[in-house]
């Protein structure tokens, strides 16, 4: 019988204790769901506004244009320009949407089917390594992106669906959407589907079609393994998977899907990324100086001619040997940089040569030199002599260790002349040819030493460059640069370059005379490797302990400046400006001009307002001798000499008719005042001209 009652009892206490373990479950149940709405509701208030939302992201894309307009380089997070949701190709909407949450339009910000689901599939594939996907909706992905990490337990993916559904309770699905399409990770440095489309089909997201969109839309997922750029073929692969998403959840109908032409989609071609960063690294940080605008992406449009760089690269890299390195710097008339290489490859070694290594100029140093001499009074055809000299206990040898005696200017030029250098150098005064070089444009150290004549005082190459581009445009002061404008990805211009023409270095004889002096030596002097068929002025340089090689010229409104040598600045056996450095701007200026037409130098030297009369009359007009009109005056020929004054024809002058006045027909006619009739006058085609009165000390001759 006590059996029976606890049989009956069994079962009774069973179901109380089934009814108590519900309660509690419910209850359980009951606050969690309080919890969440609690946590929710707070995370709801915690949230930013949406335009806080919008304009999150860390970083600033910059995309880099060559002159024609091409994209050379892509720099830092690019996050494209901001796209509202009604700007948004609506295939994108649906291609994204049917690959990462296809039940989007119908959950709370996290998905329970697809929560079961991924729980499933990691209970079947417990012990093995693998966590729960599969997952997490877009709004989790947003909230994901913008407010925690990618680091994965179970804490974080609490606080992540809470904040999705703060995220959906606060702004509607297309809010959500367009922060999601213009914040998730494409790959390549792109966030958002701007700057991915950008980057991968070069042009805006605006404009995407259905194959692009599927292309995109299947980088989420692993964007280092479905890079176009990294991997066509696994990106196609990948958008057909997506086309099938699509046409599975209705976006797209099986027409649309077969006439989908993935393989016909045109990829942007991937910019260099070797030379050309020896440019970039050197425009760039200019943008600090130029704009102020630190998170809209930027384009920035520059001076650099890709054809130009890829013949000064092969130029450099063809006449450097071993060892060595080079460099070279190309400015167009203006300053524009058309050609940058600071070394032989830029993945090896990014140090830029070309603006930031200093070395010595040797006899390119010269072109301050004779500039200050020509200034001075001096013209190329002075009259000098090579001769040996001590200035201050120093003597400058030539190179030939031979003195050539009575030359004049253009010649010691022609033929580098180191005496020639430093007599002229005393007679202007050292701290004269500094100023000169500093009025040119160099900005490191100058000391005056005597020898500094002869190069002594470091330069950089694009500062050199520089001096020899303003001399090109006849002695207006040249500022090299690299951006032309920069704008918003949208197109609102923040900068424009413009051109200063108001700096005047030397008057325009001067520079002429200066051209005239390196047009000789390249046509007969040091410099005859630089020759190319065509009008050309430069001048060598190298070291006296060969360290460096440096040839720097213009032609038909190009100047280029090369400088070859060691980085350890150790000795190169028979290096001269002469040989690779000329060479190697010879191979670059064929190319760099052939498109140009020839253009010949202005050499004329015109003298100055103060060694000319002011006007005609002063040679033509009436005589101003003291007697009354034309009878009582001298006339003179185109040579200066006097001239015997023709009578009008059946006059009879008398002893004392001197003041009758001629037929005016009778008068001939005043010869034109021209640079001919100047040289004519001068006898500069005839004699070598004496030295101006020298101004500074005297060398001491042995």
């Amino acid at each position: 019988m006590a059996r029976s009652d606890k049989s009956k009892q069994a079962p009774g206490k069973a179901k109380r204790w089934l009814v108590r373990g519900l309660k509690i479950g419910l209850v359980g149940a009951l606050a969690g769901l309080v919890a969440i709405v609690v946590a929710v509701i707070v995370a709801m208030q915690s949230l930013p506004d949406y335009n806080s939302l919008k304009s999150s992201p860390n970083g600033q894309m910059i995309r880099v244009h060559a002159a024609d307009g091409s994209v050379i380089v892509s720099l830092g997070p690019s996050f494209g320009r901001w796209l509202s949701y009604s700007e948004i190709p609506p295939v994108m909407v649906d291609a994204m949407v049917s690959t990462e949450d296809k039940r989007f339009y119908h959950h709370p910000g996290v998905d329970p089917i697809g929560m079961t689901r991924a729980a499933w599939v990691a209970l079947e594939n417990r012990g093995r390594g693998r966590r729960m996907q599969g997952a997490s909706t877009i709004t989790q992905q947003v909230a994901r992106n913008i407010f925690l990490n990618n680091s994965y337990s179970w804490g974080r993916k609490v606080r992540e669906m809470v904040l999705a559904m703060a995220l959906e309770r606060k702004f509607s699905k297309q809010q959500i959407l367009e922060l999601y399409l213009n914040k998730v990770y494409f790959g390549g440095g792109a966030y958002g589907i701007d700057a991915a489309s950008r980057k991968f089909f070069g042009h805006p997201a605006n404009s995407l079609d259905l194959p692009e969109a599927a292309i995109i839309a299947g980088l989420v997922k692993a964007p280092s393994s479905y890079s176009p750029t990294a991997d066509a073929e696994a990106a196609v692969g990948r958008a057909g998977v997506v086309l099938d998403l699509m046409q599975e959840n209705g976006a797209i109908s099986a027409a649309e899907h077969a006439n989908a032409n993935l393989a016909g989609v045109q990829m942007a071609p991937e910019p260099p990324q070797n030379s050309v960063r020896y440019f970039t690294d050197w425009a760039l940080p200019q943008l600090d100086t130029l704009i102020d605008e630190p998170n809209e992406p930027l384009e920035v449009y520059t001076t650099i001619d890709l054809g130009m760089q890829k013949a000064a690269t092969g130029a450099v890299q063809a006449n450097v040997s071993n060892g060595m390195q080079g460099a070279l710097v190309s400015l167009d008339r203006d300053g524009a940089v058309r050609a940058m290489v600071g070394g032989l490859d830029y993945v090896t070694s990014n140090y830029n040569r070309a603006t930031t290594a200093v070395r010595q100029p040797g006899s390119a140093w010269k072109i301050f030199v004779y500039m200050a001499a020509l200034e001075a009074g001096y013209t190329p055809d002075t009259g000098v002599t090579d001769e040996p000299v001590t200035i201050n206990g120093w003597s400058p040898r030539n190179s030939n260790g031979r003195f050539a005696g009575d030359i004049d200017i253009r010649t010691a030029f022609a033929y580098s002349i180191n005496t020639v250098a430093a007599k002229l150098g005393v007679e202007v005064g050292f701290p004269t040819v500094a100023d000169m070089a500093r009025r040119f444009g160099i900005t490191t150290p100058i000391n005056t030493h005597p020898s500094m004549v002869l190069g002594t005082s470091d330069v950089r190459l694009i500062d050199m460059t520089r001096a020899f581009a303003s001399i090109a445009r006849k002695g207006v002061a040249v500022t090299p640069y690299g951006i032309t404008k920069v704008t918003t990805a949208d197109g609102r211009l923040l900068y424009e370059h413009r051109d200063d023409t108001s700096r005047v270095l030397v008057a325009p004889w001067v520079a002429a005379g200066m051209t005239d002096l390196m047009q000789t030596a390249v046509s007969t002097g040091t410099g005859k490797a630089a020759q190319i068929g065509r009008p050309v002025a430069g001048k060598t340089g190298t070291t006296n302990s060969g360290k460096d090689g440096w040839f720097l010229g213009f032609s038909s409104g190009i100047t280029t400046g090369v400088w070859v040598g060691r980085d350890d600045a150790k000795a190169v056996p028979a290096l001269y400006g002469g040989r690779a450095p000329a060479r190697a701007f010879a191979d670059y200026m064929k190319v760099a001009v052939a498109k140009r037409p020839v253009e010949q130098f202005e050499t004329q030297v015109t003298l100055p307002e103060w060694q000319l009369e002011p006007d005609e009359e002063a040679y033509y007009g009436q005589p101003d001798n003291g007697t009354e009109g034309m009878a009582g005056g001298m006339m003179v020929d185109e040579n200066g000499l006097p001239i015997d004054r023709p009578r009008p024809a059946g006059s009879e002058a008398s002893d004392g008719d001197e003041t009758a006045e001629p037929d005016p027909a009778d008068r001939p006619a005043p010869p034109r005042l021209d640079q001919q009739w100047i040289d004519n006058v001068l006898g500069r085609n005839r004699q070598r001209q004496p030295p101006p009165q020298p101004t500074g000390q005297r060398p001491n001759n042995p």
